[in-house]
């Protein structure tokens, strides 16, 4: 497991995030509308979380090896009520599943282990924590080292899923993405038709597009949630982006 995390801690982590993230949609107005994400309330909010841990949880229950296509929920369904079933089925399910039981993933550069379910699940409940407390204007400082996780996770495993399920990428180049806070830093390398290479930077290396920041900043900022520090290359930074 990467960076020393476990599923543990990636399960400690979304209780505490879910937690926030419940508390948040729970006092909102359902049909308020949560800026970052256009044209989604409070209410799709909270079905879309529940739909993602509905399917992820899936993987994590039966040990498919293969995907699944679940039937969608019942017409009608309560959010919250919805929310708050999927919600318990995680508290369940994400400390008794052994990392390295084999599951599906999504990614072509992950290996089909369920710690890459407790890590994806434990960072979209941050994420969407993020967007139910920023549209209420009460956000929570997070932690530095999720932070650090969530940009490794987000470039060696969710760039190579949007490009293996996506359009290829088209961009040529390669892309630095530099810490301040924090010592780490990545090279991303881009060539059109195959999913991107990334490793970690070497001292002084040069490349055609440069992101740097806070562990914070350039985590939000990748999924297009804060504004990040870029120079270089505009068309390898629209490759980098998640959003």
């Amino acid at each position: 497991m990467p960076g020393g995390w476990t599923t543990q801690r990636w399960t400690e982590v979304f209780t505490a995030q879910a937690a926030m993230f419940r508390a948040a949609v729970g006092k909102a107005d359902p049909a308020a509308a949560v800026p970052s994400c256009p044209g989604w309330t409070f209410t799709d909010l909270a079905l879309h979380v529940g739909r993602f841990l509905e399917t992820s949880l899936e993987y994590l229950r039966t040990g498919s090896t293969v995907q699944l296509r679940l039937p969608s929920p019942p017409a009608g369904v309560a959010p919250l009520d919805y929310l708050d079933e999927q919600l318990a089925k995680a508290a369940e399910l994400l400390p008794s599943t052994p990392g390295n039981r084999t599951a599906w993933t999504f990614s072509p550069s992950s290996p089909d282990l369920a710690w890459v379910w407790h890590r994806r699940i434990a960072h979209e409940l941050d994420l969407r924590r993020w967007d139910a407390q920023a549209a209420l204007r009460e956000l929570v400082v997070g932690d530095a080292d999720f932070a650090v996780d969530g940009i490794d996770e987000a470039l060696t495993t969710l760039l190579a899923a949007k490009y293996a399920t996506d359009v290829p990428p088209t961009a040529e180049g390669t892309a630095l993405v530099q810490l301040t806070d924090v010592p780490e830093a990545w090279v991303v390398t881009f060539a059109p038709g195959v999913v991107p290479e990334v490793r970690a930077a070497w001292p002084g290396e040069e490349t055609d597009l440069q992101v740097s920041g806070e562990a914070q900043l350039v985590h939000y900022g990748l999924w297009g949630r804060l504004p990040l520090k870029h120079t270089g290359d505009e068309r390898v930074w629209y490759a980098l982006k998640l959003d």
